[in-house]
């Protein structure tokens, strides 16, 4: 599939550009491949540079409010300063590293409720920059982390939503400036007990780090409170291990150790 954008910048009669991508699909740790095309316009003009970036919404929360902003969150110079002939074509081709820790988008072929991915791409022309171009890129999950979200399924649990949270998992060794939080429904085993669980995936290329976070149910005498729980998963040994039975295990043990019992 191939994704195209025309952008035109410093108004009409001034250079355009257009990306497009060889496959909009990619996985954390993986790439994208594609080209920029930047096309002269009616003008001679100096180009400072071209460059791609990974772009996501993310909540923000302060002291008093809660708002929603756009983050770039990995970047790639493609070029240097050239000079852009009137009418000239310049072609680009770039090999887009993803990063470890880019949230996922898709799952089982539908697109998860409440995130965003985009390739920006970016041109400044004296110093005038216009990063309007955006290609929709859909990030699939690595074989572990659908392993986990299977396993989960096969629990019970009903996905809720996403969305990803500027900040960092208190404890967990972190490269991006957020993390996302996939949220789950609980089947009736747990429904008693659990009113929400939350799951944050921190890839590494070694090893991928899974965060549960299950937000307690209060009664008529108790307050609900939130309880952890943390685990690596081996790339290489995944598929040997009863995933279904090892994540309720896991769930009862940190439940049970913040005294939560089900």
């Amino acid at each position: 599939m191939v994704f195209k954008r025309l952008l035109q910048v410093m108004g009409v009669g001034g250079p355009s550009v257009e990306t497009v991508l060889a496959n909009p699909n990619c996985r954390p740790g993986g790439y994208l491949d594609g080209r920029v095309q930047v096309i002269g316009g009616e003008h001679a003009v100096d180009v400072e540079y071209v460059a791609i970036g990974l772009r996501t919404r993310v909540e923000v929360e302060g002291a008093d409010t809660e708002y929603k902003a756009d983050q770039e969150f990995h970047r790639q110079r493609l070029t240097g300063s050239f000079r852009l002939d009137a009418g000239a074509h310049y072609e680009i081709d770039f090999h887009f590293n993803v990063p470890w820790e880019t949230p996922i988008t898709e799952l089982y072929g539908q697109h998860l409720h409440g995130m965003t991915m985009a390739l920006t791409t970016e041109l400044e022309v004296a110093r005038a920059v216009d990063n309007s171009d955006l290609d929709i890129v859909a990030v699939h999950p690595l074989p572990a982390q659908e392993r986990i979200l299977d396993a989960l399924l096969r629990l019970g649990f009903r996905f809720s939503r996403a969305d990803v949270e500027r900040g960092r998992v208190h404890g967990a060794h972190q490269e991006l400036p957020f993390y996302q939080e996939i949220e789950f429904f609980p089947p009736a085993t747990y429904a008693s007990v659990i009113n929400e669980l939350e799951l944050t995936f921190l890839a590494t290329p070694q090893v991928l780090r899974v965060v549960l976070e299950i937000d307690k149910r209060g009664g008529r005498l108790t307050s609900g409170h939130d309880a952890f729980g943390r685990f690596d998963v081996d790339y290489g040994t995944v598929e040997q291990i009863d995933w279904p039975a090892q994540l309720d295990a896991w769930l009862r043990q940190s439940a049970r150790r913040r005294g939560i019992l089900f």
